[in-house]
């Protein structure tokens, strides 16, 4: 017969040096340390999934660091703006890392027509152009095309890049018109809309000369395609409106159309 003494002599020491429950000298159970993601638990952590989509561009290391503690991060993505997602996979596929797409697919990542093209598997990307004709004219993330995936697969895809370019329309990816030179610099800004200050989109010049915009610090940049009339779209999101308000050659606001949702910003005059 089991007294509490017989079982307290029974049971291992590690059993109770391990429990976290009760704090020594105490009676009470002691409250776990909680964070963010453990109010969001049993979703994953959104933090750990931008990291890993930002990693499947390039970083094969910590890549595979991330997928040996939450394996289910192989299908993550991420939205980097307007409706910008980006798989991990997905990520890999447009910047040609083979090896960061074929773990991230031995993990269970569902691999698409982009990731055909890219690791050069010719017959799959036929198979589904033939299932679904115009298919190829879809564009992947941040705006790019069909054509370009399958380049940034190298002298292993090259089979599937005369394939892609012998259809005429695969590599068109989403349109962006030359800015005209003398307002480039004018549209480069901040633009409030909100009393946080947070609440602000800034628009800026990248390296290559490209107009970006982001939003308050933390918000990433992205790249804006031009369209006409002081009009652009995100690259990636062609379906959202970005438009200046412009008169005799000076910018005072724009306005974001975005579905149902619209925002008016003023500049931030300096």
């Amino acid at each position: 017969m089991l007294t509490r003494r017989s079982l307290l002599k029974a049971a291992p020491l590690s059993a109770f040096a391990a429990s976290p429950s009760f704090a020594a000298g105490d009676d009470k159970p002691t409250a776990p340390q909680r964070t963010a993601a453990d109010e969001l638990y049993p979703s994953h952590d959104p933090a750990l999934a931008r990291e890993i989509v930002g990693a499947s561009h390039a970083k094969l290391d910590r890549v595979r660091e991330l997928l040996a503690d939450h394996p289910a991060l192989a299908v993550a993505a991420w939205d980097w703006g307007f409706g910008d997602w980006e798989s991990a996979l997905g990520a890999a596929s447009h910047t040609g890392q083979r090896e960061i797409a074929a773990l991230l697919i031995e993990h269970g990542a569902r691999p698409e027509i982009f990731t055909f093209a890219m690791l050069g598997q010719l017959d799959a990307v036929k198979a589904i152009v033939a299932a679904n004709p115009g298919i190829q004219r879809l564009n992947g993330p941040h705006g790019l095309s069909l054509l370009k995936h399958a380049e940034a697969g190298g002298e292993k895809s090259q089979a599937v890049v005369a394939y892609l370019k012998g259809l005429g329309d695969a590599g068109l990816g989403q349109s962006s018109n030359p800015v005209p030179a003398d307002w480039t610099e004018r549209y480069v800004g901040e633009f409030t809309y909100g009393p946080r200050p947070e609440d602000r989109f800034s628009v800026a010049l990248s390296r290559n000369g490209d107009l970006t915009i982001r939003r308050g610090d933390d918000g990433t940049p992205r790249r804006l395609c031009y369209q006409s009339d002081h009009r652009f779209s995100p690259c990636g999101a062609a379906r959202v409106v970005i438009r200046f308000e412009a008169r005799d050659a000076t910018v005072s606001g724009l306005e974001i159309i975005d579905g149902p949702k619209r925002v008016v910003a003023t500049r931030i005059m300096q």
